[in-house]
């Protein structure tokens, strides 16, 4: 083999090689792991990672969240998108599991009528969005607007 010259079987073991390494780990339901970020860049690059269905949602869900509210603030945290307002906290974020995303209102008892899912954190409720099935996208909306006008919680500082 002459020097400096990669067989072509080499190179297409790097080339996937480097694919993966770029590509995030999907976790556990096929929640991808982003590395923790502030900012809209990390939050895509989430959505960009979640797999099959969950990805056209996760696009969804983030443009009702931005044109709900505007001036909202992201980060990725725990390998999930948080959305927040600037010195009220976080008030939302969602999580990929296999068979749906669980949107969590942090201070979803305070909200009319409260999202339907409880937790075992007496504030917090969910909803969980499922591949095939509609939501109230105008239901969503008016929480994302309750909550955001809400004081959110405080569990990290961006």
């Amino acid at each position: 083999m002459l020097r400096g010259i990669v067989p072509a079987k080499t190179a297409k073991k790097a080339a996937k090689k480097a694919r993966q390494a770029a590509a995030p780990k999907l976790l556990s339901g096929g929640n991808p792991q982003i590395p923790k970020a502030d900012g809209d860049e990390a939050v895509q690059s989430y959505i960009a990672a979640m797999p099959d269905w969950k990805r056209a949602l996760g696009e969804r869900l983030d443009e009702l969240i931005v044109r709900t509210v505007p001036e909202v603030r992201k980060a990725v945290r725990w390998n999930s998108p948080f959305y927040g307002m600037e010195g009220q906290g976080w008030f939302l974020n969602f999580h990929c599991f296999s068979k749906y995303v669980k949107v969590a209102f942090f201070a979803g008892a305070s909200l009319e009528p409260p999202p339907p899912i409880e937790s075992k954190h007496d504030k917090v409720r969910y909803v969980h969005l499922r591949e095939n099935e509609p939501f109230d996208e105008e239901a969503l909306a008016r929480w994302i607007r309750q909550a955001a006008a809400l004081p959110g919680w405080a569990g990290f500082s961006a």
